[in-house]
């Protein structure tokens, strides 16, 4: 699968989030996850915390994949949010970040976690779709975005 329509859903796209750090984006990450009855929020916001202690989540270029492993996921699911200013995310390349896109998994969601981090890092690695990603207008179209396949990948 080349597009990511598996692992995002639209209300799961959000534009315009003022945060001043990577802690209250965590707590609203778990709010929004809550509000879809992924999970717990303040265990969302929690374990994304975890995974973040063990290194940054931002590879580069303003964007950053935090990600977590929670009981009672079926399937690997994203939260993707373009915040209205960049934060600092001690980034492998030092630059804030305003692209996030949260990956939560099952627990036991090894082979099948790495995979969707896989396609998630390999979207948000390319350049061209990153700049849309940045100029799209709303939500709806952040998610058109994620759904169309990557014309790169396409069989």
């Amino acid at each position: 699968m080349t597009d990511l329509s598996d692992v995002v859903r639209p209300e799961a796209v959000q534009t315009g989030w003022n945060v001043a750090n990577k802690k209250i984006l965590f707590q609203q990450l778990g709010q929004l996850a809550a509000a879809q009855a992924i999970g717990d929020a303040r265990h969302v916001a929690e374990r994304l915390a975890d995974r973040e202690r063990l290194g940054s989540t931002g590879f580069g270029g303003g964007v950053a994949i935090p990600h977590a492993k929670l009981a009672g996921l079926a399937a690997p699911i994203g939260l993707f949010v373009r915040l209205a200013q960049p934060i600092e995310f001690q980034a492998v390349d030092d630059l804030p970040v305003d692209l996030v896109f949260a990956l939560l998994s099952p627990v036991d969601a090894g082979q099948e976690h790495l995979k969707a981090l896989a396609r998630v890092s390999r979207r948000l690695r390319d350049r061209p779709f990153v700049d849309k990603l940045r100029g799209a207008g709303s939500p709806d179209a952040l998610y058109a975005l994620f759904t169309t396949p990557d014309p790169r990948r396409a069989a």
